[in-house]
């Protein structure tokens, strides 16, 4: 139990939950939902208990229950509607809190449990678009202000990334043609973060394209290699940590100059470390996307 994190700020509790620590101060005067410890100097900490029922208590709400309302429910019958209440309806907010809980606990058996009943409504694409993505968007913003350790994130994330490999194994036994249209899935060196690469394979691979995926770090001269057995390719990167900004000119330079130059290959290319690049500097053969779902709508 020592490596699950059991001690919250009222920031960490507005970052986990996204109801304003303002909010929190008042329902906690005027409600009483929740106990937090005091330190001498006034400090509100707060405990999963806490952080479990302020997450429910902001389903119930965002679910159309006045906060006076859930006032007057104790833990047990708070839990039950909200049980009820994500059977009934829509169980989105219910699904990321249960996600959340089960990142901060190391809960494998509740990640699980949560998504093999969402798997039950939706297919695994929706799964990934509205519940995976905004939650590792989430989970990064989380980790950068120190609310949850790299742990945390690494649990969720090799969740996801293990959902993902059992979806693309099952596309690949279909045998994809190898006459169909070739594309080569990479990372730039010292790139490791491939979740989105892996999730852009599978989408590629459900419409029945020849993927090669190459992974993290590959070197720019090992590409040449795939301009020699193909004759029509698209390669596909994401940057999310590297290159480095003031790199990324000279890097996607490379690129034209000895993969795309003077054949009809191109690059497509997303993620983080583009967010506010200019794309006029930009050869044609080599295009930016601002996420997963339009690079996909572009195929």
């Amino acid at each position: 139990m020592n490596t699950i994190k059991n001690v919250f700020s009222i920031k960490d509790l507005e970052n986990l939950s996204g109801i304003k620590a303002h909010t929190i101060r008042i329902w906690e005067k005027r409600y009483k939902l929740l106990e937090p410890e005091r330190s001498e100097t006034n400090i509100r900490s707060y405990n999963l208990i806490n952080l479990q029922k302020l997450l429910n208590i902001s389903f119930l709400n965002s679910n159309g229950l006045k906060i006076s309302k859930i006032a007057t429910l104790n833990e047990f019958e708070i839990a039950k509607k909200v049980n009820q209440i994500s059977f009934e309806g829509d169980p989105k907010n219910h699904a990321v809190n249960a996600f959340k809980l089960s990142m901060l606990n190391f809960d494998q058996e509740l990640f699980y449990t949560t998504y093999n009943q969402l798997l039950e409504e939706k297919s695994f694409r929706e799964v990934f678009y509205e519940f995976f993505i905004p939650l590792i968007q989430q989970v990064g913003v989380l980790w950068q202000t120190l609310t949850i350790e790299p742990s945390h994130e690494r649990f969720f994330t090799v969740h996801v990334r293990q959902k993902v490999l059992i979806h693309i194994e099952r596309l690949q036994s279909r045998n994809p043609r190898p006459d169909t249209k070739t594309f080569v899935l990479f990372l730039p060196i010292n790139e490791i973060h491939d979740l989105g690469l892996l999730f852009i394979n599978y989408e590629l691979l459900s419409r029945g394209y020849h993927t090669i995926y190459l992974g993290e770090s590959i070197p720019i001269s090992n590409l040449n290699t795939l301009n020699t057995l193909y004759d029509d390719v698209t390669y596909i990167s994401f940057f999310t940590v590297k290159p480095d900004v003031e790199k990324l000119d000279s890097y996607l330079k490379t690129i034209y100059n000895e993969v795309l130059e003077n054949t009809s290959n191109t690059l497509r290319v997303l993620g983080t470390r583009l967010k506010d690049y200019n794309p006029k500097k930009l050869p044609k053969q080599i295009d930016i996307f601002s996420s997963i779902e339009s690079l996909v709508k572009d195929l």
